[in-house]
């Protein structure tokens, strides 16, 4: 009978089996590392675009704060130039105010007729004086009524009294404030047109 000893042939299958096992996992082992370098590549690149849009978007910030700071500098002078206009128009009521009636009434007054007390309560008006004669109070009553200041002009008492050796009249006349609407301030002239 014959022996074969299958020893080395044995020997040279695990051999041969041990090297595939190695190359397989060689290559188990760079495929794995290929994919986590190719992972790692494509996070690296997404952090940096990341990077990148946060920087824009910093700066984008940085240009829009800057213009909301003008924008409310804008505002603030808005609201002073509000102001100033309020003031504006509150003078150009005033204009026809206390003042413009007393030197009205001043005008209107005749020689001889003395204004002794004024007073304003809204649009009631009451005055009081000493005139020498009636007539001049007449005078002076026609003359408030045709102003453009006064309306309905009543005379409310008139009484003689004596001051010194001379005889006086005293008068009071109660009337009201015409009412005068104040014109709104001039606006921006519209533009001419170009003619051809």
């Amino acid at each position: 009978m014959i022996r074969i000893n299958l020893l080395p042939v044995r020997a040279a299958k695990k051999k041969e089996t041990a090297i595939q096992q190695f190359v397989l996992a060689g290559a188990v082992v760079v495929i794995i590392a290929l994919v986590v370098g190719a992972l790692y590549g494509l996070k690296y690149i997404q952090v940096n675009t990341t990077k990148n849009e946060i920087t824009a978007a910093n700066e984008k910030i940085k240009e829009l704060e800057t213009k909301i700071g003008k924008l409310n500098a804008l505002k603030d002078l808005k609201e002073q130039v509000k102001k100033k206009l309020d003031v504006l128009a509150q003078l150009r009521k005033n204009k026809t105010g206390p003042a413009q009636r007393l030197a009205s009434l001043s005008d209107l007054t005749p020689d001889q007729l003395w204004i002794t007390s004024y007073s304003e309560s809204s649009q009631d008006v009451k005055l009081s004086g000493i005139a020498f004669t009636e007539e001049l109070i007449a005078q002076f009553m026609k003359s408030l009524e045709s102003s453009t200041d006064f309306m309905g002009v009543e005379l409310l008492v008139s009484e003689q009294i004596v001051s010194g050796d001379t005889k006086l009249k005293k008068f009071d006349i109660s009337m009201k404030l015409e009412t005068v609407t104040v014109p709104p301030p001039p606006g921006p002239a519209a533009p001419a047109a170009v003619k051809k």
